[in-house]
């Protein structure tokens, strides 16, 4: 099977109209506590199922709001989030992303993280590096937690989970140099790959959170497992920590337990 990434890449960056349809984004429904869908999240998801699907009809389409959600071991998937961080989306904090993975055999070999409000586009194959804007990135090379900028998700949908995701967190602060939340799990990998931030971890996602982000930070030669230190999942969500370096991510897992 041969994509052209480019054009996906290009696709994706043509949801821009839906994005911005105000319209759209005042029609919002709860899914879950603390869990949104908008018309703005539907019409991207299937926009972009609908240009994939007539492009590669042999590959299998996973979706948050929508979809086969089932890997086939010898197949392939797109994993898409058509808005991650739908929660700021609708407050307008403009740091939402359309996340877009390709999954094939047990592996993601394609990612892409657009944030339409920034224009910023993150990028990644296989063995063949991670680019923002067209720019090839690479993660810090900090080695000391005393010097690490970490972001963290909250687990918003599952808050039965707040005392210890709160209590893992502050053994995190004290000894890391601060913390940021951006409320886009796919945007804070990138962040890490690009070497803004020198780590992140989250309690409770879904594969459309990280399936973009993981391989851009890995391209990046950066470090992302689940909390246990087993490699992330695509067929189920779970916990997510990640780093800029093995040093960085084992003090991460052991303040994690």
């Amino acid at each position: 099977m041969s994509v052209n990434y480019e054009e996906i890449i290009a696709l994706v960056k043509q949801a821009d109209d839906i994005i911005f349809d105000e319209k759209a984004l005042s029609h919002v429904e709860e899914k879950g506590l603390a869990d949104y869908v908008t018309y703005v999240d539907l019409g991207v998801q299937h926009f972009l199922q609908r240009e994939l699907a007539a492009r590669y009809p042999e590959i299998a389409f996973m979706g948050e709001e929508d979809g086969e959600n089932q890997l086939h071991p010898e197949g392939s998937c797109w994993i898409l989030d058509p808005i991650d961080g739908t929660t700021n989306l609708i407050h307008h904090y403009n740091c939402s992303a359309i996340s877009l993975g390709l999954w094939e055999k047990g592996q993601i070999i394609f990612g892409v993280v657009y944030n339409p409000f920034t224009k910023e586009i993150w990028t990644a194959t296989r063995g063949g590096g991670a680019f923002y804007n067209g720019k090839k990135i690479a993660v810090s090379k900090a080695q000391d937690m005393g010097h690490c900028l970490l972001a963290f998700g909250t687990g918003p949908y599952q808050k039965e989970l707040a005392d210890e995701n709160f209590r893992k967190l502050k053994s995190i602060y004290m000894v890391c140099q601060d913390l940021r939340r951006s409320g886009s799990a796919a945007i804070d990998l990138c962040y890490v790959a690009s070497g803004k931030t020198e780590g992140f971890f989250e309690i409770a996602l879904k594969p459309w959170d990280y399936a973009a982000g993981s391989i851009i930070l890995e391209e990046a030669g950066g470090v992302i497992t689940n909390w246990k230190g087993e490699p992330v999942t695509f067929d189920r969500g779970g916990t997510v920590c990640s780093a800029c370096c093995k040093k960085i991510q084992d003090e991460l897992l052991e303040l994690l337990k």
